[in-house]
């Protein structure tokens, strides 16, 4: 009878967590090379070369005095969140943008997106933008799974005047319609 194979013993990262044939394709191959080279040396040899041992040294102090200081510090610097796969996820611009929809050739909406980034609660902002201009709004979630305002009806130009007066923190410049497809400064 035939000898049952074994399981293959595949030696992952302790950094990243990828097997260490993978690190070099990870988000945090800078991190990884101390344990790589105290690990893992027949992997990389060109790891073992640049090294000569006092690298690693300052690499592995480096990387255990910024996470002893990063929970000690009053003022830590700016985080980036990181999306799966590393890739870094975009602050949203201060900036409202206000497009019109034509449905059934005659009728059209008014959408509103944005508005929250300026502290401005929306269901309060849809109530009082229908009370205002005598028409149905409501908050509804866009294609891109943010909340923004529609209100039923051309009001493109008149809402600026009024979101600049009840709102004052909120700047004209940061207005924007959407025309043909393309961006326009409201002011």
């Amino acid at each position: 009878m035939a000898e049952k194979p074994q399981p293959v013993q595949v030696l992952c990262c302790g950094v990243c967590g990828l097997p260490a044939e993978y690190c070099e394709f990870g988000p945090d191959f800078e991190k990884c090379k101390p344990w790589l080279i105290q690990n893992a040396p027949d992997l990389y040899p060109d790891l073992l070369k640049e090294s000569n041992g006092t690298e690693t040294d300052k690499v592995s102090d480096k990387l255990q005095s910024t996470s002893i200081s990063e929970g000690s510090s009053t003022s830590k610097p700016e985080e980036v969140k990181r999306l799966p796969g590393g890739k870094i996820k975009k602050k949203d611009k201060q900036e409202i943008i206000i497009e019109k929809v034509t449905r059934n050739k005659r009728k059209s909406i008014t959408t509103i997106k944005g508005l929250e980034l300026f502290g401005v609660k929306l269901s309060d902002a849809s109530k009082k933008l229908g009370k205002k201009f005598a028409t149905g709004a409501s908050l509804v979630k866009g294609p891109t799974e943010k909340e923004q305002i529609d209100v039923q009806g051309d009001i493109a130009y008149d809402i600026v005047d009024f979101i600049t007066k009840t709102w004052p923190d909120v700047p004209e410049s940061a207005m924007f319609f959407i025309e043909d497809g393309k961006k326009v400064p409201a002011a």
